[in-house]
């Protein structure tokens, strides 16, 4: 008989062993596993649901137990009543019968834990640590991706929910997603996987679209780089090129020009004609003289000119 049904659908119903299928006893490190890891597998994943409803009632009620029973309390209350029964019968014993009933039912023998137990006892306690260390590592190294983004929605979602919410009641919440999620997930395999599956080939599809524009402006950003480089270079090479062949040649300060005027000398006296010995007025009386027919002689004679008169008087 196959393994699988065929449905209407064409799809295939998942095996049971599939559903349970118990993980690798190793660790990515070569590590192997303690016993524990495929205790609490079977224990969560419902292989056995009797055994997981125990449990999980099991927890629930101790929750509810010490939220609402003082334990301590009435552990120190059952303490006092038994030694005070077992106090009570052995004196009424003593008295009443003259042998004690508590000493009648004392042992031959007391009871003694073996070393082969406490080894047993401590082997497993070692082994319960270690699956608790092991798998912290593995969740905080993102061994398995999923079980490690469980966790982290856990952590996020906890550390709103202890705001509003008390330690036991977050425990129960804890203890409840911890059972029912694995259940919920081996009850509805073939949905949850194929959903799963939808929203994997979205994403990878939206993530290769992403990564084609992505590697497209890429190789549009270096060829502009690459062309600017190339501009650059060249324009760079042509002044090197320019430099080399004419070389670097000092300014020299030109020599001042000659000058293009003849220098004209500075007037000395020797250069102005001689003053007149009358004045301008004198002259201008002969004249009307002549004019009038009267001798010259007759003009009153001209006084030399002093020294201290201008040359030419305005």
């Amino acid at each position: 008989m196959a393994d699988t049904l065929s449905h209407g659908n064409g799809t295939a119903k998942p095996n049971k062993d599939d559903v349970y299928r118990r993980p690798s006893p190793t660790t990515l490190t070569n590590q192997p596993l303690t016993h524990y890891h495929s205790y609490f597998f079977d224990l969560l994943s419902w292989k056995n649901p009797r055994a997981s409803a125990i449990v999980y009632a099991s927890i629930i009620s101790l929750i509810f137990a010490a939220r609402y029973l003082d334990v301590i309390r009435y552990f120190f209350k059952l303490t006092w009543v038994a030694l005070g029964t077992t106090v009570a019968l052995e004196v009424a014993g003593k008295v009443l019968l003259g042998q004690g009933i508590t000493s009648q039912l004392r042992p031959k023998k007391y009871h003694v834990v073996s070393r082969e137990t406490l080894d047993a006892l401590i082997g497993d306690v070692h082994e319960l640590i270690n699956f608790f260390v092991i798998e912290a590592q593995r969740i905080l190294f993102a061994e398995n991706i999923g079980v490690s983004a469980g966790a982290f929605i856990a952590a996020f979602v906890s550390y709103y929910l202890v705001k509003v919410v008390p330690y036991w009641g977050l425990a129960i919440i804890g203890t409840t997603a911890v059972f029912m999620i694995p259940l919920v997930y081996t009850s509805n395999q073939e949905l949850i996987d194929a959903q799963l599956k939808h929203a994997s080939e979205l994403v990878n599809a939206q993530t290769a679209q992403v990564r084609s524009a992505a590697k497209e402006h890429t190789a549009h950003v270096a060829e502009l780089t690459k062309q600017y480089m190339g501009d650059y270079s060249a324009k760079a090479q042509g002044l090197i090129r320019g430099r080399s062949a004419s070389p670097e040649v000092h300014p020299i300060r030109a020599a001042p020009s000659a000058p293009t005027t003849v220098p004209v000398p500075a007037l000395t006296d020797a250069d102005f004609p001689a003053a007149p010995s009358s004045t301008l007025e004198e002259k201008k009386d002969k004249e009307e003289e002549e004019a009038d027919g009267h001798p010259a002689d007759s003009a009153e004679p001209a006084k030399p000119a002093s020294s201290d008169e201008p040359l030419v008087s305005l």
